[in-house]
């Protein structure tokens, strides 16, 4: 029923009418109540009640005099310790004044009446305009008072400036309190702006001295005119610059009395400049003026105007004699040198003109070089098969020749006629192939998977026999390894290894060959007890036609290693050599290895299983060249093989249509006459019999292209000149085994 919040005044009220309200209640149940015993019990418990309740009562009041005397002390305290401020103060609460102090409210005699506790700050405001006592304030105030007592501003303090009668002035602080007050202090700063004007009127004062002083120590001359055009202030160097009297540059003397002196005594040539009229339309259009005039004593003068704010203008003399005879000497050595870099640019036209000219002449060079090396190049690719052709033919023949001269006086002679065709043989594929190693082909070298067992075995077999007439020890270490690398040009440098190695062991020497693994790389390695290379000449022995000094005459034409040098740089296997004079040489090949490469058995190994039993089969040979057909064909038969030689398609398919059956085998050349081929005479014979007949295509051309092909139409191809012992061995092996066993290897061994 009591709210603990009201005043102690409305709580003591409260209590007085609920203590009344019970007594006259008490008095009635008196009256009517049953028992005059119970009656008296009630009366008893509410008089005790009225007496707890008279003590708090009286309490209340205690502690409400209490406050009110410490309120009214606190009061006192403020008010006395505003007196003693030295600014004013006032704090308005809710919008009205709250209290303030004496100063505050006497700041404005004619006003302070109305300066009382309730007073809204707005009124205030407006008070301070009507006040005779206040000679100027910011017009802002009342819109900065609104803006902070809305609290809309993003500010939390006001500060202005207010100017009083006798020269009195004083900052206004308006200042936002966190309990939506409003503070304000008048501070006097009278003393502080009296001492800034006192400063700023000796600074103007001494302006004038200070600008003289400068005027007279500045290297230019400097004269100030009004909008009058007279002299206001002017240096000794001007006067100096222009050689005037001193009468002339007077205070008070006009610029147009200047400018007719000047022209009177011929000191300046420029008219226009004698014009004020000139200068006055010039600095309206612009607001400044420079140019360069030539003074009558021989001078260069630069003059410069710019306009000055009341309408004057400010004029700079230099004296730029200096500066402009410099100039006028730079331009000419500029004019000088122009000519000479005119007369330079001439030359160096004619010049390019005459390079131009010489590179047409290279180009037109080069052109002709690289269409005759383009020409050296077809013509042997087109030539490498008519050469070959009768050198197969030849040593074909001559190996029949040497069976039929055995134990006979020719026989030393035939031996001397296949040495001297095996060393053009070698000589000829050497040319070729550094012909095309050194083609723009871009197929000059194809590398795939090569197996180095296979290709170290099939060398041994080759070189074994040579290396037994010289009586050289031939070695040769088993290798499972299979690298990347072109099958051809890796068995031809590996070869040419060897045969140098044998060729230059002496007697009772040895050669070994073999491989060292090093993680995913191998070396191929050729040692030999030889006559070894000098250091200075382990360089110079791959270039071609090159040899050791040490090399005896008749040793070849200096090629293999050339070939060999040409074929791994192509190729990006690593080849260096190790050498001592007297003691031997070891040549090493780095290649990379390929794992997981499974390689079939190679043909020459197996053809040693067969001896040497007759060759009782049916071979269909298809060549166009007749000596080749016929030594060819000599040779098989003597084979014991039953040999149909035909020249072309048409004559093999004839031969076949005649038996009635499919031959063994079929050699055939690749380019025979017109547009037949080997590949078309093997595809028809197939085609006609119906049965998928092994076949070896023998031929000079060596492309990766007819290689690929003849995977993928299962035969083997085997260059010209043919080897011997290795076209038996793969007759054997691809009758004795099924095409897709025997194509199997076809990508390996067939390249030698």
């Amino acid at each position: 029923m009591i709210n603990a919040d009201d005043p102690l005044s409305i709580q003591i009220a409260k209590q007085a009418k609920i203590i009344d309200a019970l007594v006259r209640r008490a008095n009635r149940q008196t009256e009517v109540g049953p028992s005059a015993y119970n009656a008296f019990q009630s009366a008893i418990e509410l008089q005790e009640k009225v007496a707890a309740q008279s003590r708090d009562l009286e309490r209340a009041a205690t502690e409400l005099e209490s406050a009110r005397y410490e309120r009214e002390r606190s009061r006192k305290n403020l008010a006395d310790a505003l007196s003693s401020m030295e600014e004013g103060f006032a704090l308005f609460t809710d919008g009205q004044l709250d209290i303030c102090n004496e100063l505050f409210r006497a700041l404005l005699p004619d006003v302070s009446p109305q300066v009382v506790p309730g007073l809204p700050l707005p009124a205030y405001i407006d008070l301070l305009p009507q006040s005779a006592h206040l000679v100027s304030i910011d017009g802002k105030l009342s819109a900065s008072v609104s803006t902070l007592m809305a609290g809309t501003g993003g500010t939390s303090m006001v500060s202005l400036l207010i100017e009083l009668t006798s020269d009195r002035w004083y900052q206004m602080s308006v200042q936002r309190t966190g309990s939506d007050s409003i503070v304000l202090l008048l501070t006097e700063i009278t003393s502080i702006v009296r001492q800034n004007r006192a400063e700023k009127e000796n600074l103007i004062g001494r302006q004038a001295d200070y600008l003289q002083a400068v005027f007279q120590n500045m290297t230019s001359g400097v004269c100030t005119f009004s909008a009058d055009g007279e002299v206001m202030m002017q240096n000794d160097r001007f006067r100096q610059i222009l050689g005037v009297p001193v009468t002339v540059l007077r205070k008070g003397a006009t610029l147009q009395r200047l400018l007719e002196f000047m022209r009177t005594h011929a000191l300046i040539g420029n008219d226009a400049m004698l014009r004020a009229d000139s200068w006055r339309q010039q600095l309206r259009d612009q607001g400044w003026v420079r140019k360069r005039v030539r003074h009558g004593a021989g001078r260069m003068l630069e003059v410069q105007a710019n306009a000055l704010p009341d309408g004057g203008l400010l004029v700079e003399l230099k004296d730029v004699t200096l500066e402009h005879r410099a100039t006028e000497l730079l331009e000419n050595r500029v004019l000088e040198r122009t000519a000479e870099l005119t007369r330079a640019n001439l030359r160096l036209t004619e010049q390019f003109d005459e390079k131009a000219r010489v590179e047409e002449a290279l180009r037109l060079a080069k052109e002709r070089a690289e269409a005759a090396v383009s020409s050296k190049t077809r013509f042997l690719a087109a030539a490498s098969h008519d050469l070959l052709q009768p050198i197969n033919a030849a040593k074909l023949l001559i190996s029949t020749l040497k069976e039929s001269a055995h134990d006979t006086d020719l026989l030393p002679t035939v031996e001397r006629l296949n040495g001297a065709f095996e060393s053009t043989e070698q000589l000829l594929h050497s040319l070729l192939d550094i012909s095309r190693l050194d083609s723009a082909e871009a197929d000059a070298v194809t590398p795939s998977v090569v197996d180095l067992g296979s290709l170290i075995e099939g060398i041994n077999a080759d070189q074994s026999t040579v290396a037994e007439q010289k009586n050289v020890r031939l070695c040769m270490v088993p290798c499972s390894v299979s690298v990347r690398s072109d099958p051809v040009y890796l068995l031809r440098s590996v070869q040419n290894l060897v045969v140098n190695a044998i060729q230059y062991t002496h007697p009772g020497g040895r050669v070994l060959v073999g491989c060292r693994r090093h993680g995913q790389k191998v070396i191929l390695q050729v040692w030999d007890t030889g006559i070894g290379i000098a250091l200075k000449d382990q360089q110079r022995i791959f270039e071609e036609f090159t040899r050791a000094p040490n090399v005896p005459l008749g040793s070849g034409m200096g090629l293999g290693l050339s070939v060999v040098e040409r074929a791994c740089r192509h190729l990006g296997h690593r080849l260096w050599v190790r050498s001592k004079p007297g003691t031997g040489s070891v040549f090493s090949i780095e290649m990379d290895v390929v794992e997981g490469h499974r390689m079939e058995p190679d043909p020459d190994v197996l053809a040693g299983e067969a001896g040497d039993l007759p060759l009782n089969h049916i071979v269909m040979l298809i060549e166009n060249d007749a000596d080749v057909l016929f030594a060819t064909a000599q040779r098989l038969e003597r084979w014991g093989a039953s040999v149909l030689a035909a020249q072309s398609t048409q004559e093999a398919l004839a031969y076949v249509r005649d038996m009635g059956m499919a031959p063994d085998i079929i050699l055939a050349d690749y380019q025979l006459s017109d547009s037949d081929d080997g590949v078309r005479a093997i595809a028809a014979l197939r085609e006609e019999t119906g049965t998928r007949i092994p076949a070896i295509m023998i031929t000079a051309d060596r492309s990766e292209v007819l290689r690929r092909t003849g995977v993928r139409n299962d035969f083997s191809v085997m260059p010209k000149p043919v080897r011997l012992s290795r076209l038996r061995a793969l007759i054997d092996w691809k009758i004795r085994w099924p095409p897709s066993k025997a194509n199997g290897v076809e990508d390996t061994q067939e390249q030698a």
